[in-house]
């Protein structure tokens, strides 16, 4: 991690984070496909590995089975530069599975294998909370700087940083002690100063009934600053297949900073206390739209974090969002959501494609 990124914002993702098995060949169901590729994935984890990826701050909050799987994911999150504090693992349950059919234009259908998994175990008292308060202990050479405590040569300094971005979904709310494990993290985020930001990442087949995903997912709604839906989750939501600003604003609450609806190909819109509006994405060949979401809000969340006035000057917005639907768009062009999920180069490097075009 260079300084530069270290002088970042931190940004905390809690929730899920699991095996996506992706059919190697598209258009075929699960039990037609001959062969699948082993893709880490969940969406909270996601995002954690697209803002490192993107050159930010990134820590993740989870609990995964003590098990080979758990241990890759974990080394995973490592290896993509993002801290593993806050991951706790279970040597009762398992790390959750999901097998993903594509079909031929790259959307996905998801079977979960989770009865429970470690993800849905975690216990409040669990929580490393000072990761999401962000103590940061540092090692200074004792030349460089007096009047602190001395050990071995090296000062340890203790500096309060708090994390400026606490993001989640609603997969952790479904079940207890996890929603506990949820609720206690949030309030903790929340109490340090952090922006609170919302992504349901609607998983129907996982919740008791469809009433009961848009009752839970709802009841946390008024707390998020940043809210991302896709399109299907706004019907779903509220009820009105027509997606147009009206139905869009009757989820808009009075502490909301910024609401988005992402609209796959078509782009997505955004909604702020001042003003609204649309910004179009990159047409690509699209073969697989794992993780396409998290990579967006990713990019998002990467370019708010030290700077939220953002959220008051539209161009600079569309601007952040433009840079948002390259992040998703290029995660669409490869198979799985972590491997596809783009870095700052590539992803400048695809915007100046598109000016060149």
């Amino acid at each position: 991690m260079t300084s530069s990124t270290f002088d970042k914002g931190l940004i905390v993702s809690f929730g899920e984070m699991l095996i996506d098995f992706v059919p190697t060949e598209s258009g075929v169901s699960l039990s037609e496909s001959q062969g699948f590729l082993k893709s880490p994935g969940g969406a909270p984890a996601n995002v954690a590995i697209a803002v490192s990826r993107l050159g930010g701050r990134a820590a993740f909050v989870g609990k995964l089975g003590d098990d080979e799987f758990g241990h890759m994911l974990a080394g995973i999150l490592r290896k993509n530069g993002v801290a593993d504090q806050g991951i706790n693992f279970d040597k009762g349950a398992r790390t959750a599975l999901a097998f993903v059919t594509l079909r031929s234009d790259g959307e996905r259908e998801f079977m979960f294998y989770r009865n429970p998994s470690a993800d849905m175990l975690l216990r409040p008292d669990e929580l490393n909370l000072e990761l999401i308060r962000s103590v940061r202990k540092i090692f200074l050479s004792v030349f460089k700087i007096s009047r602190l405590y001395v050990f071995g040569g090296f000062v340890t300094y203790y500096l309060l940083v708090q994390a400026k971005v606490f993001h989640y979904g609603s997969i952790s709310l479904i079940t207890e002690p996890c929603r506990s494990a949820h609720m206690k993290a949030m309030e903790v985020a929340k109490e340090a100063g952090a922006l609170l930001s919302y992504d349901p990442n609607l998983r129907e087949p996982l919740w008791p009934s469809s009433e009961e995903a848009r009752t839970q997912i709802m009841s946390i709604w008024d707390k998020a600053d940043v809210i991302k839906v896709s399109d299907v989750e706004l019907e779903f939501l509220t009820g009105n297949k027509t997606i147009d600003d009206e139905t869009a604003m009757s989820l808009w609450h009075p502490n909301l900073k910024l609401l988005l609806v992402t609209l796959g190909e078509k782009g997505c819109r955004y909604y702020t206390k001042g003003f609204h509006g649309s910004v179009e994405t990159f047409h690509v060949d699209a073969v697989d739209t794992t993780g396409a979401g998290d990579s967006f809000v990713g990019a998002l969340l990467n370019q708010i974090v030290d700077d939220q006035s953002v959220f008051e000057e539209e161009e600079r917005l569309r601007i952040v969002l433009r840079f948002a639907n390259a992040c998703g768009a290029i995660t669409t062009t490869k198979k799985g959501a972590i491997p596809a999920l783009p870095s700052d180069c590539e992803a400048l490097s695809f915007l100046k494609g598109q000016v060149e075009a």
